[in-house]
């Protein structure tokens, strides 16, 4: 990259330039960073150690709490740092780097969702079929299907982005290095690769959003059809984590990368929500919402307090 640039670093001006204000954003986004953490370490050790959890849905969901820590990780991590330092610098391979694996994980977790709503949609829908079609070799082959669309939709975007030359200016009107943020910085010809990221995360969404929008169709209409309310709020709380994690995710991660950048707070604060909130909210809405969940702590802690005594 130093033979393609003529600056070697970006300036992140991040959330605010008051130090007062970096101080309490600091203490904020650390409390946000450990509880997001702590929750989904927590998940992954529950789904592994209790063995009625080794289902499908929670399969999905220990991948989904892994991805949350790595989402999280990529750019909170720096956002700290900048927090507390005068010099919010990021070097030019640095900063491309940061937004190969932002996306690598966002683009991941966006078909690890759809691949949760046709899980859901087995469920409900055909539940005496349940085991039989989300056997173990085709949630194996879902999970690695969703991490290598994410890697290669990463990878297509960042290869091109590393033909850019950076003259100047060199200061990011943000957090954290997305590719949307990037190319306004770039003497070179971006147009291809504002077209390309557009189009990616457009054929990302198409390929992703068709069977989540026909899994839950299908699951409505299931609902709708049982006779009992108690029924139904059974069959829709078994769903209803998930369709928040959607809604929540996908309306602001396709509003950023397909929109143009402006700068503005909104994008922030868009950027806010579907990288650094979800990953935060994932497994406080998957315990606190979730019996099977809430069982499986009370069985351990139990095991636990039994093993002491």
């Amino acid at each position: 990259m130093k033979n393609l640039s003529t600056i070697d670093e970006f300036v992140l001006l991040g959330l605010s330039t008051d130090p007062d204000i970096q101080t309490m954003l600091f203490v904020l986004f650390l409390g946000i960073y450990l509880l997001t953490l702590m929750g989904n370490l927590m998940m992954i050790l529950v789904i592994r150690a209790d063995p009625h959890l080794h289902t499908p849905m929670y399969f999905f969901l220990g991948h989904l709490s892994f991805l949350d820590i790595c989402h999280s990780s990529i750019t909170i991590p720096k956002m700290l740092q900048n927090f507390l330092s005068q010099r919010k610098t990021l070097s030019v391979w640095g900063c491309i780097t940061q937004s190969f694996f932002f996306i690598f994980s966002g683009g991941t977790e966006s078909c690890l969702l759809s691949a949760m709503a046709y899980d859901r949609y087995a469920a409900i829908c055909h539940p005496l079929l349940y085991t039989m079609i989300m056997n173990g070799p085709l949630c194996t082959a879902m999970v690695s299907a969703a991490w290598v669309m994410g890697f290669l939709n990463s990878l297509v975007n960042n290869l091109c982005t590393q033909n850019l030359q950076f003259c100047g200016p060199n200061i990011i009107s943000h957090f954290s290095c997305e590719l949307p943020s990037l190319f306004p910085l770039s003497c070179s010809d971006t147009m291809p690769n504002t077209i390309l990221l557009a189009g990616s995360t457009a054929f990302l969404g198409l390929v992703t959003l068709p069977p989540i929008l026909f899994s839950y169709s299908k699951i409505i209409l299931a609902i709708l059809s049982i006779s009992s309310s108690k029924g139904q709020g059974k069959a829709f709380s078994t769903c209803s984590s998930h369709l928040t994690v959607v809604l929540s995710f996908y309306g602001t991660a396709l509003f950023r990368y397909i929109s143009p950048s402006s700068g503005s707070v909104l994008e922030q604060v868009v950027s806010i929500q579907y990288g650094v909130i979800t990953s935060l909210i994932n497994p406080l809405i998957y315990s606190f919402k979730n019996q099977e969940v809430k069982a499986a702590l009370q069985r351990i802690l139990r095991q636990q307090i039994c093993v002491s005594g």
